[in-house]
């Protein structure tokens, strides 16, 4: 019977030591964020900020701008100064395309190129006050809506999803320890695999 199966993978789980509660909960959050993933692919809602607030960028100039921003909550903590190299890093793209976005975002009037304080050598990329007001606009449409929808909620209901969105967010840092613990199971998964082929 295939995996696809609930109760198939309720067995698995439950030979795993994962209790039947949880089990089922593991299934459903995954089903949610499935569909979260691909409304959050789509970028629905800063699409619509920067089309509401008439920003005339679109998504891709948005992240350089943040990204020259460097926001902790995003990033990790700012560790000085911001050069091209290190929008590339952040936003996780090729130096050269971040080099071309910055461009367009200093041609623009939202980012400024500016000399180094540490080394007068190095150029480094800062937001301009339009850039600053792009970022913050953009943010503060994105909490109205998020506001909105929180608002009706208790305030135990916030206490208590808060910090466990924030432990649930971490569920993916230890996954090298959890494969080695599961290193027999994974193998017997990869087997079926190659079982299939076969048939």
């Amino acid at each position: 019977m295939p995996l696809s199966d609930k109760s198939e993978l309720n067995a698995l789980l439950c030979k795993a030591g994962i209790d039947a509660d949880t089990a089922s909960a593991v299934m459903d959050i995954d089903g949610m964020l499935q569909r979260w993933r691909r409304r959050a692919m789509k970028r629905e809602l800063g699409q619509r900020a920067l089309e509401q607030l008439h920003v005339g960028i679109d998504l891709a100039q948005f992240d350089v701008l943040v990204a020259i921003l460097g926001s902790p909550a995003q990033f990790g903590e700012n560790e000085g100064e911001t050069m091209v190299a290190t929008v590339a890093e952040r936003l996780n793209i090729d130096p050269s395309r971040a080099s071309r976005l910055v461009s367009e975002m200093v041609e623009k009037g939202f980012a400024r190129r500016t000399v180094s304080q540490a080394d007068a050598r190095r150029t480094i990329i800062a937001l301009t006050e339009r850039g600053e007001a792009v970022v913050d606009a953009v943010r503060a449409y994105k909490y109205l809506i998020m506001g909105d929808f929180l608002a009706s909620w208790d305030s135990g209901e916030l206490a208590a999803f808060v910090p466990m969105l924030k432990r649930f967010s971490t569920w993916m840092n230890g996954m090298d320890l959890v494969g080695e613990k599961y290193s027999a199971d994974i193998a017997a998964l990869a087997e079926s695999i190659v079982a299939s082929e076969r048939a």
